[in-house]
């Protein structure tokens, strides 16, 4: 394979560099913690907007906290379409320094190129640095690229944090002023589209030994509650084939469930499961277990629930066992645009790369401005897969890429 430029090599290392120094803006020492309008999030913003000043970019914090710089087209038309790229700045508890944050460092690298060589385009580059993607303060995500699609929920104001600091308050205190979070969206009529680079958050980029992938849809998602209802009773005194162990009963489907997945062409998680009364010597009365599923195509993903549903039902037929489910959250498959997919696959021939494309089974900002305008991204290998931990790791050929 070959190598990078020497110029994208040079690029690559500061991007990891500034990552590095993003990594120690956190609110928790020893590990990386940036949440949703903290004092961290805002050193980071100031931060961010240095660098994209630097790059050639006129820069600006919006009213949802979002960090925006813009590179101006060529005409310098108010009426000129633009382009956005960019990812998330804020992160998990104990977070890698790469999710989200390396799609808004590698952004600025680019303008930064392109500045440079006094080079502009037919339309501006608007690079965002989105406030809050992964929901850990107030609980809700999206929320800075929602601002800027013009989908934010006022609702949302209202949510609190641990310490039962409320949004709108937080909101204030970050701006020192009142803002509407709704003046942060765009014209949808003047975007042109919308570009992401994430770190691809799984392994199959590293087992195929290729260093960037085409995303080629969003996985929607849809999490269920459920709650089996057995019997409880002696654990010595009840014979086995008059027993309705709701734990046993819920194990059976569990495994079914995984097999469904794998039958078709979907991924469900069965990620909580909680057992009452809980005790050695009392058979389970009652199992709640919790289920995510997740796939790059809405039909398949009613169907494949449908499955999942009628095998439960089937078992209760013979089991003796009662059932309830709530459906908790849902989102819809987002699919990245054609014209983009295919810009994407001829720029990664012409670097003589293998073309590899990729279902995100992770949601994105992508996701939310795919209902303003085209979308598309792409994939980063990250080392074993691993994402959402202080091991997080790229390597500088792969960015400079």
């Amino acid at each position: 394979m070959l190598k990078p430029d020497l110029e994208f090599i040079e690029s690559a290392q500061r991007a990891l560099d500034r990552c590095d120094t993003l990594g120690e803006i956190s609110s928790m020492p020893g590990v990386i913690c940036r949440t949703y309008l903290s004092t961290e999030h805002q050193a980071c913003n100031l931060q961010v907007q240095e660098w994209m000043a630097q790059a050639g970019m006129h820069t600006w914090v919006d009213a949802a906290g979002n960090c925006c710089g813009r590179y101006s087209g060529s005409s310098l038309d108010d009426n000129a379409s633009t382009l956005i790229l960019g990812s998330h700045l804020d992160t998990i508890v104990n977070a890698g320094r790469y999710d989200g944050i390396l799609g808004v460092i590698s952004a600025i690298e680019l303008i930064d190129m392109l500045n440079k060589k006094s080079q502009r385009l037919p339309f501006n580059i608007d690079v965002v640095g989105f406030g809050d993607e992964e929901g850990v303060r107030f609980g809700a995500t999206l929320l800075g690229s929602r601002a800027i699609s013009g989908t934010w929920d006022n609702n949302w104001l209202e949510l609190s944090d641990d310490e039962n600091i409320s949004m709108q308050q937080a909101l204030d205190l970050f701006h020192g002023e009142r803002r509407d979070p709704n003046s942060a969206a765009y014209e949808s009529e003047k975007l042109l589209a919308y570009l992401e680079l994430h770190i691809e958050q799984g392994p199959v980029l590293q087992d195929e030994d290729i260093p960037v992938g085409i995303v080629s849809a969003i996985a929607g998602a849809r999490r269920f509650s459920f709650e089996i209802h057995g019997m409880a009773g002696h654990a010595g005194t009840v014979p086995m084939q008059m027993r309705v162990d709701a734990l046993s009963i819920t194990a059976k489907i569990i495994i079914q469930i995984e097999q469904i997945a794998l039958d078709n062409n979907f991924v469900a998680t069965v990620g909580k499961l909680e057992v009452s009364p809980g005790a050695v010597n009392v058979i389970p009365g009652s199992c709640h277990f919790t289920l995510d599923v997740r796939s790059g195509n809405d039909d398949c993903l009613s169907d494949g629930i449908q499955k999942i549903f009628n095998m439960i039902e089937d078992h209760q037929k013979g089991m003796g066992f009662s059932f309830v489910s709530e459906e908790i959250h849902t989102a819809s498959a987002v699919g990245c645009s054609d014209w983009i997919i295919n810009c994407t696959k001829k720029a990664i021939e012409k670097m003589s790369l293998p073309v590899i494309s990729l279902v995100s089974g992770a949601g994105h900002d992508a996701m939310a401005l795919a209902e303003v305008c085209d979308v598309g991204m792409i994939f980063l290998r990250c080392k074993d897969g691993i994402s959402h931990h202080p091991e997080e790791f790229v390597t500088r050929d792969d960015v400079a890429w």
